[in-house]
């Protein structure tokens, strides 16, 4: 992409305005909070105080309303804390220029350096270096600023005890995530009815997972139907796709493909009671006639082999989720509909007999199902009956996240873990370090006064990839250019007192916090208007703040999008080695699901879980590396388009070959398959080899996975499901070299490497 298109598309997304669910009660709550310390600073002390109070509640306040799972009260408070710290040193340093400006330049690598730990820790840390460049110009003596401190933390203290008294629904971002990971899996089921291999996006349950940590006072008060039902989603993909694959289940035409399309609808119409019941905390309204078809007694019958265990998996897996979205048995279904307990008895009752069958057969014989109505022979009185797998998924694990003071190592160890060479994260931070210095010596040196406002922009906008701090760049000049005329126009045809100057502050807060997530073109113009009322508050005159306020924020948005011109981290070049990442990540999670079937553990085995939460981060982090390279004007030194677009299905296929056989894992103390073992080994090298390749721009080869499955071939696979489902995983494997084969920058490498061996 060019610079001009670069350009032109970063401003459009900059001034982008987006439709998104408002939260007018939290937004009036974050304006009470705002006022009340306005209100009691300007009684107890003076507008300059008032002032500063109101920077520390208002940034308290913008805290809470980051995308962050961990309470609420705990962001304001070490908002207004750290606030309050950087005024204290920075007014200390202030008299000293070359005292403050080392200050600032550590003040502002710790802030770009925060964004290891997270958006959220980024975003608060970056806004108080930003409003400390205010704040610092306010207090006149050491003792006004430990004043004005005090009264930053005093904002964030007000803001935290509003959280606490009215919460709002505290849990509802918690029973959205969840609900919108079951609300997924319907529309999947859905799909699946019409296209066997429809694509499935894990971003819902990732969102539940990162919902689902908990500190330990959360623990403790988390709804009931908060509990299980993520594990639940989780265990419920896996069995849909293979229900619904013609490869691995049901034929693509016939009866069976008919009962897996009803089986299919009625999954879609309970995950969605479900997610309604769990969002809206109602009793569980289920659709009596999807019950009953889950339910149907001829299902075994018309389903046989791999397709009839989905089947009773899913139907098993289904009840556990109408008990856990509902576990006060508040539910409407019809009088008639059987309860969950006789489905997962069902379930328990074909897993029994399979169990049994496997124990009777001699090791290398196939295992098919029994013949439809038929009955498990008893074992031999010689040998006890085998122990069954219940259908309930165990307990829930707690996914525990840190404490507030316990954090703090968190992210010093993220933060650190960044301090090398090609991190972007550094050179994000060398950045911001140096256009918060040049900035602030720009402003200081500029004729204005209150020359602040050129590294305050600066550091507001600047984040670690190029397309979003261009369209913040642009979008900050534009919102404040509006909101600072807007606001000054109402200063000269009203001339406010100071309550009326404050409460048109409090107001434009107030409808800030209502729209911030709109839109940053819109944030910025009320945020310009809360600034130029509280300024005039203050006593400053619309002719210091309007001229200053716009020319240097116009400089500050320049010095951000030069210093990525000048000094960038580039996505482009380094999409091989996310995708190299993606693909190492997949091949162990292949292998783990392969190993399993030399070595049964279960459907719940912890190694499987744990790969396939690692292979989709990998994947996470290519979808987020593609989208941001897309917009890069760099010539293309890593993937073509093409390529990246072949190689990205065709590791998909591989995940997705690997998932249709994880939900057919063999319960524990079944029938052992040794080849699986070779298999395993040889995914989980060759991938990591591969890997190497990609990086290396050149093609990769699976020779040792050709060879495993060939003498596996010649050993005799008792079970087509695992043989199918280790073929499609070769072919998915081809597929990527066939991609990287394609792709330009490997035929050059070839090349290279051609000329450099000479005849």
């Amino acid at each position: 992409m060019s610079w001009l298109s670069a350009l032109g598309h970063t401003a459009r997304a900059g001034f982008a305005v987006e439709r998104r669910r408002l939260e007018p009660l939290s937004a009036l709550r974050g304006a009470l909070g705002l006022a009340f310390v306005i209100g009691v600073s300007l009684w107890l002390f003076s507008p300059a105080v008032a002032a500063s109070s109101a920077f520390g509640a208002y940034q308290a306040a913008i805290a809470t309303f980051q995308r962050s799972w961990r309470p609420r009260p705990q962001l304001a408070l070490v908002s207004g804390a750290t606030l309050g710290i950087s005024t204290f040193l920075g007014y200390l340093s202030a008299s000293h220029l070359a005292l403050f400006l080392a200050l600032l330049a550590t003040w502002a690598f710790l802030s770009g350096l925060s964004w290891a730990a997270g958006p959220t820790v980024g975003v608060m840390a970056s806004s108080n270096v930003a409003i400390m460049l205010i704040t610092i110009t306010l207090p006149s003596s050491v003792a006004e600023a430990a004043g004005h401190a005090a009264m930053s933390l005093f904002g964030g203290l007000v803001q935290a005890a509003l959280l606490v008294l009215f919460p709002f629904r505290r849990w509802r971002p918690h029973r959205d995530a969840l609900a919108d990971a079951l609300a997924a899996e319907a529309d999947y089921a859905r799909r699946l009815r019409h296209d066997p291999h429809a694509d499935f996006d894990p971003e819902p349950l990732m969102e539940a997972r990162e919902a689902a940590q908990l500190t330990p006072r959360e623990h403790r008060h988390r709804p009931a139907e908060l509990s299980g039902a993520r594990g639940l989603a989780e265990r419920i993909r896996p069995v849909l796709a293979s229900l619904a694959d013609p490869a691995l289940g049901a034929p693509a035409e016939g009866v069976e493909r008919d009962r897996v399309r009803e089986l299919l609808a009625a999954a879609a119409a309970v995950l969605d009671a479900a997610a309604r019941s769990v969002r809206r905390g109602t009793p569980l309204a289920l659709d009596a006639p999807s019950v009953a078809t889950l339910r149907t007694p001829d299902t075994g019958d018309v389903l046989t082999g791999p397709a009839r265990r989905s089947a009773l998996r899913l139907k098993a897996l289904l009840g556990d989720v109408i008990e856990t979205a509902d576990p006060a048995g508040r539910s409407t279904a019809a009088p008639d509909a059987p309860p969950q307990a006789a489905a997962r008895a069902d379930a328990v009752r074909e897993e029994a007999t399979r169990a049994t069958l496997a124990r009777t057969q001699e090791p290398g014989a196939p295992q098919e199902p029994p013949a439809p109505g038929a009955h498990a022979a008893p074992p031999p009185p010689d040998e006890p009956p085998l122990p069954v797998e219940p259908a309930e998924p165990p307990a829930p694990a707690v996914l525990h996240r840190p404490g507030l003071i316990s954090l703090v190592p968190v992210v010093a160890r993220s933060m650190r873990a960044e301090l090398r060479p090609d991190s972007a994260i550094l050179r994000h931070a060398i950045r911001v370090t140096a256009v918060a210095l040049l900035g602030y010596l720009i402003g200081t040196l500029l004729p204005f006064g209150h020359g602040y406002w050129a590294p305050l922009a600066a550091v507001m906008v600047m984040r670690p990839d190029f397309s979003r701090t261009y369209s913040r760049a642009v979008a900050r000049f534009g919102g404040t250019l509006l909101g600072v005329f807007a606001a000054t126009g109402i200063l000269q045809l009203t001339e406010p007192s100071v309550r009326v100057s404050a409460l048109l502050a409090v107001a434009c807060a107030a409808l800030m916090y209502l729209l911030m997530r709109t839109g940053y073109a819109v944030s910025q113009f009320f945020v310009s208007g809360y600034v130029v009322f509280l300024l005039g508050m203050g006593g400053e005159e619309w002719t210091q703040t309007v001229p200053e306020r716009v020319v240097l924020t116009l400089i500050g948005g320049v010095l951000a999008m030069a210093s990525y011109a000048l000094f960038p981290a580039w996505e482009t070049p380094r999409l091989r080695t996310r995708l190299a990442d993606w693909l190492t990540a997949a091949g162990r999670y292949a292998a783990e699901v392969v190993e399993r079937y030399a070595t049964p553990a279960g459907p719940d085995d912890t190694r499987v879980r744990t790969a396939l939460l690692e292979a989709r981060a990998a994947h996470t982090a290519w979808q987020e590396a593609l989208a941001r390279a897309a917009h890069e004007p760099v010539r293309n030194r890593g993937l073509s388009r093409t390529s990246a677009d072949d190689a990205e299905e065709a590791i998909g296929a591989f995940s997705r070959a690997a998932m249709l056989m994880e939900a057919h894992l063999p319960e524990r103390g079944a029938v052992p398959v040794p080849a699986a073992q070779r298999l395993a080994h040889a995914l989980r090298t060759t991938t990591e080899r591969g890997a190497r390749d990609l990086r290396d721009r050149r093609v990769p080869q699976w020779d040792e996975v050709r060879a495993a499955l060939a003498a596996w071939d010649g050993e005799g696979v008792p079970d087509r499901v695992v043989r199918r489902g280790a073929g499609m995983l070769l072919a998915a494997l081809e597929q990527v070299s066939e991609a990287a084969e394609e792709s330009p920058p490997f035929a050059e490498s070839r090349a290279e490497r051609a000329a450099g061996e000479g005849p």
